[in-house]
């Protein structure tokens, strides 16, 4: 069973009053540019936040072990550091490692900042991302946090360095920019590849149990998580076949993040460029 928040927060609430005997969930939450939040700790013990940064549209997740305290972080933003150091002491957490799913094009990590606020915190990236970090990743690795872990899988098409990080008992994985709620990342720049791109997705990703709930790192439309089988159902370009879907790709015609240009370099260096 898992709880889904959408952007209606009156069913969100009502549906999350129905299952409060098995869910803590926290209550709809709103501020300048944030989209309702969804808090979750089943009886496996783990905590977890779906955070929101308005401005590039990424989500932090926030994890932890319910009863060791241990937590990790998936993708924070520089500019959201603040509020995710104040919810993480509000917690009493203990953050490990911030681990980011690929070199972002379109924010600066907020990684460097906190590992300037929290001592021996670790961050953590793909090998093949090119990036410094104090953990670089290789498929198959393992981050783990008291009795919970996540394991990587390498996931590149949208950059060389993309992965995807998958919990213990396959309910949920973060696909960063691999795999969008009905759609995906983009392929024109930063090593991508289409071809690299539909495999990854395809054989890493929805070979995942059918209810395993998705967490992408961006959404543009108010949605916050898919299921494995609904984007083999319904993901418009990923349900087409390999040729059709390199067309598509190779068509999109977007323009180029607004912050590439300071972002990579920034997130190269675990986002400690001029901080």
């Amino acid at each position: 069973m898992s709880v889904v928040c959408r952007m209606n927060p009156v069913l969100s609430a009502l549906r999350c009053a129905r299952l409060r005997g098995r869910w803590n969930v926290a209550a709809p939450r709103f501020h300048s540019g944030a989209r309702l939040q969804c808090a979750r700790m089943g009886s496996t013990g783990l905590l977890f936040r779906q955070l929101f940064e308005s401005e590039s549209s990424t989500y932090t997740y926030l994890l932890a072990d319910a009863e060791t305290k241990e937590a990790v972080l998936i993708d924070p933003v520089l500019e959201t550091v603040d509020r995710d150091f104040k919810l993480i002491n509000e917690l009493g957490l203990k953050l490990k490692v911030t681990a980011n799913t690929h070199c972002h094009a379109d924010h600066i990590t907020g990684s460097g900042l906190l590992k300037q606020k929290i001592f021996g915190l670790k961050s953590a990236i793909s090998k093949h991302s090119g990036a410094t970090a104090d953990i670089l990743l290789s498929d198959g690795d393992t981050i783990s946090f008291g009795r919970h872990s996540l394991t990587v899988r390498e996931t590149p098409g949208h950059t060389d360095g993309c992965v995807t990080y998958v919990n213990e008992d396959h309910s949920m994985a973060f696909t960063g920019d691999a795999l969008l709620i009905r759609g995906c990342g983009r392929t024109d720049f930063q090593q991508g590849c289409p071809k690299k791109l539909y495999k990854s997705v395809h054989e890493r990703i929805l070979t995942l149990p059918g209810q395993c709930l998705l967490y992408p790192a961006h959404d543009y439309k108010g949605q916050t998580v898919s299921t494995v089988d609904e984007e083999r159902k319904f993901n418009p370009r990923l349900t087409k076949t390999l040729d059709e879907f390199v067309e598509i790709m190779k068509n999109l015609n977007l323009p180029k993040p607004v912050k590439i240009d300071i972002a990579v370099p920034a997130n190269l260096v675990c986002g400690l460029h001029d901080i």
